[in-house]
């Protein structure tokens, strides 16, 4: 196992001991050393106060107002050294932020630390002086019988922080386990809580829960204990309903094709990610509005306006990535626009790659025509004469530009 660790946060563990304080590594790390994972990071624990741990790393930036703890960096590498907490003597129930921010700042013994935490498989201390796992909770256990744990009363302390359910889900998904009866019977009624977590703590929650390479398993756990409805609750309201008799599969597909993505290490992005977690109640408002007589184009700016709005209050989603989903979107109904120079002008677009394979998605879940996706994977292979070509052989009357420009004419054709 120490052939595993980070040579930084063994040269902060070996600092700590030589300035007389004990010092472990702590929570994740631990729980994926012992797993025979690769942790992402380290995170430290110390009977160091803040104040202290500056002392010993006079480069450490403290941070934190909810609970206050340290930043040692390596280059890129930030090792979090934080301090033996202990539970504050602060009721949970309707507590406000501010005062659960001075309430968290309570120091305490390692197992008060230990108590203190979420799960009993984060809840491991690991000291590689001695190679020894300190485990007051029986976390060990879990972890060798694959099951996510709450520390204490699940409904209490699901109540002290709401977010801990969606921590639960995240780690069942995460690493295959399932989450312990006495943790899960009390999600499902208390998933309105999350009404009272800001919008911007949520997105952080959201990108964690969707871009770890489990979105799929994270997506299902949601749904199954009612917590996705509170997350995305116009997304949860449109996947009620059937396309042609079939369940919309659009959703899941993006989020496996994600998975897959994050697993061979390319990248993602989380507007492509957003964009398919919202597209159904955007191209049901959209089809709306253009049953009332809207063009496609026109009905998909007002309805992705509409859904972008109305999902601010539940989870925020930042200007950098709700503009590109508008782009994404808006795109779609432009890809029947084949004829003329109109195909080259989107060929060009910043955003056509992500426009196209969200193309391709609806191509494979029968919402848009297999040979609208083909066209444009073929018109992208093809040398400058072959895509003049194209573009010439396609008939008018799928332009839908066209067809509103033929309709007017002939009704004032009529009017004459």
């Amino acid at each position: 196992m120490p052939g595993h660790i980070s040579d930084n946060a063994m040269k902060v563990l070996a600092r700590l001991r030589e300035a007389g304080y004990a010092g472990y590594l702590v929570g994740g790390c631990v729980r994926d050393l012992m797993l025979g994972r690769e942790p992402k990071d380290f995170d430290v624990v110390t009977n160091a106060h803040p104040e202290e741990i500056k002392t010993v790393f006079r480069s450490a930036r403290l941070i934190g107002r909810r609970f206050r703890l340290a930043h040692v960096r390596f280059g890129r590498e930030i090792i979090e050294v934080a301090t033996f907490r202990a539970s504050p003597d602060i009721p949970a129930e309707g507590i406000e932020e501010d005062k659960r921010a001075l309430g968290e700042n309570v120091f305490g013994t390692q197992e008060e630390d230990a108590r203190r935490r979420d799960f009993t498989i984060n809840a491991l201390y690991y000291d590689p002086h001695d190679s020894a796992v300190m485990d007051y909770v029986g976390g060990a256990a879990d972890l060798k019988h694959g099951i996510v744990r709450m520390i204490g009363d699940p409904e209490t302390r699901f109540r002290e922080d709401p977010v801990r359910m969606l921590r639960a889900v995240r780690f069942a998904a995460k690493l295959g386990f399932r989450i312990d009866q006495h943790t899960a019977a009390p999600l499902p009624a208390l998933a309105p809580l999350l009404r009272n977590v800001s919008s911007a703590r949520l997105f952080e929650e959201a990108l964690k829960l969707f871009h770890g390479g489990y979105a799929l398993e994270t997506f299902e756990l949601l749904r199954r204990y009612g917590l996705f409805q509170f997350l995305f609750p116009l997304t949860e309201k449109s996947l009620e309903k059937e396309l042609q008799g079939f369940p919309l599969m659009l959703l899941p597909r993006a989020l496996a094709n994600t998975d897959k993505r994050v697993n061979e290490d390319k990248p993602v992005t989380p507007a492509f990610l957003f964009a398919a977690l919202l597209w159904e109640p955007v191209r049901l408002e959209a089809e709306a509005r253009a049953a009332r007589g809207a063009s496609p184009q026109e009905a998909l700016q007002a309805a992705a306006e509409q859904v972008l709005r109305e999902q601010l209050h539940s989870v925020a989603l930042p200007k950098r990535f709700s503009f590109p989903m508008r782009e994404i979107w808006a795109m779609q109904a432009k890809f029947n626009r084949r004829s003329g120079k109109q195909a080259l002008r989107l060929l060009e677009h910043k955003r056509f790659r992500a426009a196209y394979d969200f193309l391709l998605l609806r191509a494979e879940t029968s919402e848009e025509s297999p040979e609208l996706a083909d066209w444009w994977t073929r018109f992208q292979a093809v040398d400058a004469a072959g895509r003049a070509e194209m573009m010439q052989s396609v008939p008018p009357a799928t332009d839908p530009k066209r067809k509103r420009a033929r309709r007017r004419n002939r009704s004032r054709n009529r009017a004459r």
